[in-house]
C-alpha cells in the first residue's frame, strides 16, 4: 500500500475503535459512559432547554437515537476506509455487478456486511479480508442487539424514578401538613425505611445509566426533582421525634437522600455544600418544564 492507502486504513481503524470505545463504556462498563454518547446526550440536552413544555420532552430520546445513529455510521465508515485500498484487488464481484473503486462502492459494501444483509455480489478473495468482513458482520450483529437491550433497560430505571416521586406526592397527601408525626409511629418508620431503598435504587439508576437523567417527565406528578425535597422534610420530621424506631427511619432515609446527592453532585455537576443545595440546583435544572421558565445552571 502506497502513503494514502495507509492513512486510509490507520484512519478507518481509528473510527472503528473510537465506536468501540464508546459503545464499551456505555453499555457494557459499569457507572460508566463513552465520550461520544455523553457528549450527544449533553448537547441534546442543552438544546432542549430553549424549548418549552413537551418539546423538551422528547430530547433525551432522540438523544439515544443520534447516539446509536453515530455509532452505526462510525462503524460504516471507519470499515468502508479499511476496504477502500483493497476494492480492486482484494474482492471479486459477481457476474453482471459493475467494479468500481471509489468511496461509495466501499461505504455500499460496509453497510451490507454492518447490517448482516451479505447480498455476496462483492465478496473478498483475500484471507485477511474475510476475517475483517466476518469480523465487521459480528460487531454490526452485536451492535444492533446491545442497542435493543440498552433502550430497554432505561425505561425500567426511569420508571422506578417515576414510582418514588408518585410516592412522595401519596404520602404528602395523605399524611397532610403534619407528615410522619400524624402516623403510628412504628408504621411510618416502614414507610420511610422503604422510601429509603427506593431513593437508593434511584441514585444507582443514575450511575448505572446516566443517560436517564435527561429524560423530563411532562407529568410534575411523576417529577423527581420537583418532590425530592419533600424527602427530606420527611427525614427531618423522622429524626425530630421521640420516638427511636422513627429516629433511625429518618436517619436511613437522609442518609439515602445524602447517597443520590453525592450521585447528582459527582456524576452531573451539581453544586452546592449540603444536600438541600444539590437537590434545590437539579430542580433548578428541570423547572422549565413547569410554567415555561428556562432552567439554569
Amino acid at each position: 500500500m502506497d502513503l494514502e492507502d495507509t492513512l486510509w486504513t490507520v484512519l478507518g481503524a481509528g473510527l472503528v475503535l473510537l465506536m468501540l470505545v464508546d459503545v464499551f463504556r456505555t453499555l457494557l462498563y459499569p457507572h460508566g459512559s463513552g465520550p461520544l454518547g455523553k457528549a450527544i446526550m449533553r448537547g441534546f440536552w442543552l438544546a432542549s432547554r430553549k424549548l418549552r413544555g413537551r418539546g423538551s420532552a422528547i430530547a433525551a430520546p432522540l438523544a439515544m437515537a443520534a447516539a446509536i445513529g453515530a455509532w452505526a455510521a462510525l462503524a460504516a465508515i471507519g470499515w468502508a476506509l479499511l476496504y477502500l485500498p483493497h476494492l480492486t484487488t482484494g474482492f471479486v464481484h459477481g457476474a453482471g455487478v459493475p467494479q468500481g473503486g471509489d468511496f461509495a462502492e466501499a461505504l455500499y459494501l460496509s453497510l451490507v456486511t454492518l447490517s448482516t444483509v451479505g447480498f455476496g455480489e462483492i465478496a473478498p478473495v483475500h484471507p485477511l479480508l474475510r476475517l475483517v468482513v466476518a469480523l465487521q458482520a459480528v460487531t454490526g450483529f452485536g451492535l444492533l442487539t446491545a442497542t435493543v437491550t440498552w433502550i430497554l433497560q432505561m425505561y425500567p430505571a426511569l420508571n422506578r424514578r417515576r414510582a418514588l416521586a408518585h410516592e412522595l406526592n401519596l404520602f404528602r397527601e395523605a399524611a397532610g401538613p403534619v407528615g410522619v408525626l400524624s402516623l403510628d409511629p412504628g408504621h411510618a418508620a416502614r414507610l420511610l425505611e422503604s422510601m429509603a431503598g427506593n431513593v437508593a435504587l434511584v441514585g444507582i439508576d443514575l450511575l448505572s445509566f446516566h443517560e436517564t437523567y435527561y429524560f423530563r417527565e411532562i407529568d410534575q406528578r411523576g417529577s423527581l426533582p420537583d418532590t425530592v425535597a419533600y424527602a427530606q422534610e420527611l427525614a427531618a420530621q423522622a429524626q425530630r421525634s421521640d420516638n427511636p424506631e422513627l429516629q433511625f427511619a429518618g436517619r436511613i432515609l437522609a442518609a439515602a437522600l445524602d447517597g443520590l446527592a453525592d450521585v447528582l453532585r459527582g456524576k452531573f455537576g451539581h453544586s452546592g455544600e449540603t444536600s438541600s443545595d444539590v437537590f434545590g440546583s437539579y430542580e433548578l435544572h428541570h423547572r422549565h418544564l413547569r410554567g415555561g421558565e428556562p432552567g439554569s445552571h
